[in-house]
C-alpha cells in the first residue's frame, strides 16, 4: 500500500508572518512529479512539547512525514531534541554527520584564509547540529554538507527532518524521496476530471455528490465554489477524482446527470499524476 505523505513545518516566524512558507507547494510539486500527493501539513512554533507531540503522533502512525525547520544548534531550535524525546531514544553525535560538519569547517577556514581550529569553542558548538536521536540516518545536504536526518517509528512511520532554508530543505526532499519511496513512484496513477458549471449552487449538487460516491467507491467527489472569478464569474467546478480508471465511469454518470438537469456547463478539466 502506498503510504500517505505529511508535512510539518517548524517555525514562530511562519506563524508570525515574518516569513511566508513555501514548502508546503513545493512539497506538492515534488510528490506530484512522482505520482504522488500530500494528505495534510502542519505548522507548528519553536515550542519542544508542542513539536514533540506532533512528532510522537507522526512516528506513531504509518505515514511519510518530512519536518521542515528547528534542526540548527541555537536556543530555539528544538526539533532534534523534540524527536528523541517523541522516540524515547538518547540523542548521539552521529559519526558521518560530524565528519561532513568537519568538512564544512575546513572548507570555510580555506575560504577565508584562516587556518582550521577544530577545538575553538564556536567550531565545537557546530558539531551539535550532527546530534539526532540514536539510529537515525543521514540525509545529505548539498548545498552546506550540514546533515538532516531521517528517523524511523515504532508503528512503521517515517519522519524525515531537514532545515527551514528551502535552498536547502528542497533538495534533501528530493534525496529522500528517491531513496526512501521510489517504490511508489507512479504506482497508483491518479485523475481528476471536473467541469465549470455557471450559476450553480452547491446545495443542489449535494444529492449527486453523494450518489456518485456511493455508487463508486474509491472516487471522490468535490465542488470548488467561485463568486468573483476573473474568467468565469459565479460558478462551481464540480469534478470527480481517484484512480484513474475508476474515473471515468463516475464521469459519465456526473455530465448524465448535469445534462439532464439543463445544467449551464462551461469548460472541462483533466488533471493527471
Amino acid at each position: 500500500m502506498t503510504p500517505s505523505f505529511g508535512l510539518i513545518i517548524v517555525g514562530d516566524e511562519i506563524l508570525s508572518g515574518k516569513r511566508a512558507d513555501k514548502h508546503m507547494p513545493k512539497a506538492i510539486e515534488l510528490l506530484a512529479e512522482r505520482g504522488l500527493a500530500l494528505s495534510y501539513a502542519h505548522y507548528v512554533g519553536d515550542d519542544p512539547a508542542r513539536i514533540t507531540a506532533m512528532l510522537r503522533e507522526a512516528f506513531a502512525g504509518s505515514d511519510v512525514v518530512f519536518s521542515c525547520g528547528g534542526i540548527g544548534a541555537t536556543p530555539d531550535d528544538h526539533t532534534r531534541q523534540s524527536a528523541g524525546a517523541a522516540l524515547g531514544r538518547p540523542l548521539a553525535l552521529h559519526p558521518e554527520a560530524a565528519e561532513l560538519i568537519r568538512e564544512r569547517m575546513r572548507d570555510v577556514a580555506l575560504g577565508e584564509g584562516k587556518p582550521y581550529e577544530p577545538g575553538r569553542a564556536d567550531n565545537l558548538h557546530r558539531l551539535n547540529m550532527g546530534v539526532f536521536p540514536e539510529g537515525a540516518r543521514i540525509i545529505p545536504n548539498p548545498y552546506n554538507k550540514i546533515a538532516g536526518f531521517s528517523c524511523d517509528g515504532p508503528g512503521g512511520g517515517m519522519v524525515h527532518f531537514v532545515p527551514g532554508f528551502p535552498v536547502m530543505a528542497w533538495p534533501m526532499i528530493e534525496w529522500a524521496l528517491e531513496h526512501y519511496c521510489a517504490q511508489w513512484f507512479h504506482r497508483q496513477p491518479q485523475t481528476e476530471h471536473s467541469v465549470v458549471i455557471y450559476r450553480a449552487m452547491e446545495a443542489s449538487l449535494t444529492p449527486l455528490m453523494v450518489q456518485i460516491e456511493t455508487a463508486f467507491p474509491g472516487i471522490k467527489v468535490f465542488s470548488l465554489p467561485s463568486v468573483d472569478h476573473p474568467v468565469h464569474g459565479r460558478h462551481v467546478e464540480l469534478g470527480v477524482k481517484g484512480e484513474a480508471h475508476l474515473v471515468p465511469p463516475a464521469w459519465n454518470m456526473l455530465m448524465d446527470a448535469l445534462h439532464k438537469t439543463g445544467a449551464h456547463i462551461g469548460p472541462e478539466m483533466v488533471r493527471n499524476r
